[in-house]
């Protein structure tokens, strides 16, 4: 079992204290981690305010060519990088794999997007008093950012803020999550062989409310970006004060299926887009609202395909689901089933629960009040309702405290517009799933969803300032 301290300026530190580290399948303890305490957290961000003093100085094409470097060293250790998801998440080995891909892509993404960092010339003599003036924008890195990122995509989610962050020219400390924290320790090293600069990239790992006084609030932190739930971005939000903050937060994704859909050639996708990775997911189907004309039809398929889904190890090529993160997301999710159904809610199939696994559960007749339907779920825990009008559906939709990602299957272009025009999220999704993501589109959602956009080329603008300059110049010269 190994012990793992704190990256700090480019080599390892001995922790003043350390936790272990358990794996969600078998609860074995699979490391000891070392807890950052809030002075061991200021020095790491001062080390990398004085590496982004050069660093900010590099060329793009040279920050480009680290990012592919780590992109070319990331795919020769692909495997045994999804091997350390599957370990300490306990995401089924193939999903694992599949974030690996993406996470690679993520970071070639950010290497591109380096290269492509673009002002605007502004047209000073359309205003009076603009003339023999040329005005443009200039975009520059803003310093030292603070990246805090969540457990169920270890690996992507972390590419999502260290690879743009690094493509404009800024310096990171990275928290990643107390129960992942393997993935992002095993990034370090990497990124220092990439050729990255030493205290450009620090990972400190500990608890968020130890921790996050200090990297949310220290002179030094520029940027703040979070994944994670909204009562903590709330408090980051408060903390940060005029710094510039992206927060993706929660989720409880909608999926209308209109009248007229084949329902047998999307519910592999839904089935896919509920429970995959247990749902553990912020864009997991949560609210599935059906046309009536194929309601019975649509929930029975859906039962028979959720039943083939197999429970196993994560290490099994096989497995689709696995165990939940911790004990205690397992009994909130339980609590909440049995809230549900002690207001009138029916388990067509799952919810039952074999240690750390919970059957995927499949719900109807949820009040539109219920947790089930209002909070975020974030569990293997699917509720499904007719509707009689489009309308209707997005009106349920849109009846949330959230608003992220929602996906509509339709075969009617009107009803696609109406949707794409009334409903109160971040994206739509039309003949597909609210789960559907790719990894250089803009992401993010309104309400308490958050704010700010991830994908590469929005997270980079947002890690940077926009300067104006102006040049006054006389244009008689020469005449």
């Amino acid at each position: 079992m190994k012990k793992w301290g704190l990256w700090i300026n480019g080599k390892w530190e001995e922790g003043t204290r350390y936790e272990p580290l358990h794996a969600p399948q078998t609860g074995e303890v699979i490391a000891e981690i070392a807890q950052a305490t809030e002075a061991e957290a200021k020095r790491a961000i001062e080390v990398a305010h004085e590496a982004f003093q050069q660093f900010r100085w590099m060329p793009a094409h040279q920050r480009a060519g680290i990012l592919m470097k780590a992109v070319q060293l990331l795919e020769a250790k692909k495997e045994e990088a999804a091997q350390i998801i599957a370990t300490e998440a306990a995401k089924p080995i193939k999903a694992a794999r599949t974030e690996l891909v993406r996470t690679i892509q993520t970071y070639q993404f950010a290497a591109e997007e380096a290269k492509r960092i673009y002002g605007e010339r502004i047209p000073m003599d359309a205003a009076i008093g603009g003339e023999d003036r040329i005005g443009f924008t200039m975009r520059v890195p803003m310093g030292v950012v603070s990246a805090i990122t969540p457990f169920n995509f270890p690996f992507n989610l972390v590419a999502h803020k260290v690879g743009p962050a690094i493509a404009a020219g800024n310096a990171i400390i990275l928290k990643p999550a107390e129960k992942t924290p393997l993935s992002s320790l095993f990034l370090a090293e990497l990124f220092q062989e990439a050729g990255l600069p030493d205290g450009v990239l620090n990972v400190v790992t500990g608890f968020g409310p130890d921790l996050g006084p200090v990297l949310n609030t220290h002179p030094h932190v520029k940027n703040i970006t979070f994944t994670g739930s909204p009562r903590v971005g709330k408090e980051i939000r408060k903390l940060a004060e005029f710094r510039k903050v992206t927060l993706e937060l929660g989720s409880n994704s909608a999926l209308i299926i209109d009248e007229g859909v084949d329902v047998g050639s999307i519910i592999g996708r839904v089935v896919e887009g509920s429970f995959s990775y247990n749902g553990q997911v912020c864009i997991s189907i949560q609210r599935i609202y059906v046309h009536r004309s194929l309601y019975q039809t649509f929930l029975d398929q859906l039962v028979e395909r959720t039943k083939q889904l197999v429970i196993g190890s994560p290490y099994d090529e096989k497995t689709d689901i696995t165990a939940v993160i911790t004990k205690d997301s397992l009994e909130r999710l339980s609590s909440w089933i049995a809230e549900g159904v002690q207001a009138g809610a029916k388990v067509v199939y799952g919810g039952t629960v074999d240690g750390q696994v919970m059957t995927p559960a499949i719900l109807t007749d949820v009040p539109h009040q219920a947790k089930l339907i209002q909070e975020e779920v974030f569990g293997p825990i699917v509720s499904v309702r007719p509707f009689d009008q489009i309308e209707e559906a997005v009106g349920w939709v849109n009846d949330s405290r959230y608003g992220l990602n929602a996906g509509v299957y339709t075969p009617d272009i009107n009803h696609a517009f109406y949707c794409v025009n009334h409903i109160e999220t971040g994206g739509v999704l039309i003949n597909d799933i609210p789960t559907y993501r790719l990894d250089h589109m803009p992401y993010g959602g309104i309400k308490d969803s958050g704010t700010g956009r991830e994908g590469v080329k929005f997270a980079l603008m947002d890690m940077m300032e926009e300067k104006f300059v102006s040049f006054h110049w006389d244009h008689t010269y020469g005449r």
